[in-house]
């Protein structure tokens, strides 16, 4: 008796897939009966991706929140212009100011203008603003920066280099928010599909999984915003 003939058979049928597939689809995940999904390695950095190829590259994890404390996160660091009294919080407010502040001793801000893009209104207070992680330290713990370098945590927590990291919003969708995943949070319905996109890339710079639920939501994302892309560039180990 063959004790493996359902697993031989559905081999077999991949094989079958395989030859018959369209070349579009062959990065698409592939699993056999009783094992983990296949995903396509996501390269170290990518341009204008489509949100369902990018997706395909985040690899599907459980995660497990035990030792978090967010002040293994350093924050809020001196920022790139060291010498201009700002921190990292500063500049990301300063870069995304729709009408710029007066900047006074010791960054004190007075006036400027922002549009929060998690709830549509406009701020007219940097006292305002949060600057959120656009994927939240609690979460990016859970998907693996438990087991990071502090420097790392460090360079995750201030991330300037790239625009989809850090992003100025009203405090009251910040904290709506907290640190909730696309499963169980979502902006209103016109920054949706940017919310995917910089949510994926995020997750592909830094390298980090997602687990089931929130690949769910992903993929609905996706599902609902044929058009969107995504653009990263990993940050090294």
């Amino acid at each position: 008796m063959i004790k493996n003939l359902p697993r031989i058979a559905a081999v077999l049928a991949l094989a079958v897939l395989s030859l018959t597939t369209p070349a579009s689809a062959a990065t698409a995940p592939l699993s056999l009966p009783g094992g983990p999904a296949t995903l396509a390695p996501a390269p170290a950095a990518a341009k204008d991706v489509p949100l369902f190829q990018a997706l395909e590259w985040i690899g599907e994890a459980p995660e497990s929140r035990d030792g978090y404390n967010r002040d293994l996160f350093r924050h809020w660091n001196k920022g790139l212009n060291s010498t201009d009294g700002c921190d990292t919080r500063k500049e990301v407010i300063l870069s995304e100011a729709k009408l710029a502040p007066e900047t006074g001793a010791r960054c004190a801000l007075t006036g400027g203008r922002w549009f929060s893009e998690y709830d549509q209104v406009w701020v007219t207070a940097a006292s305002s603003l949060d600057v959120d992680h656009m994927v939240p330290l609690a979460e990016a713990w859970d998907s693996g920066a438990s087991a990071w370098t502090a420097a790392r945590r460090e360079a995750y927590a201030n991330d300037q280099g790239a625009p989809a990291s850090l992003i100025a919003v009203s405090g009251s969708s910040n904290r709506s928010k907290s640190d909730k995943d696309p499963a169980d949070w979502l902006p209103v319905e016109a920054f949706r599909c940017e919310y995917a996109s910089a949510w994926v890339a995020t997750k592909l710079r830094w390298e980090l999984p997602a687990d089931p639920a929130e690949r769910d939501a992903l993929t609905r994302l996706a599902e609902a915003c044929p058009d969107a892309t995504v653009t990263y560039e990993q940050v090294p180990q």
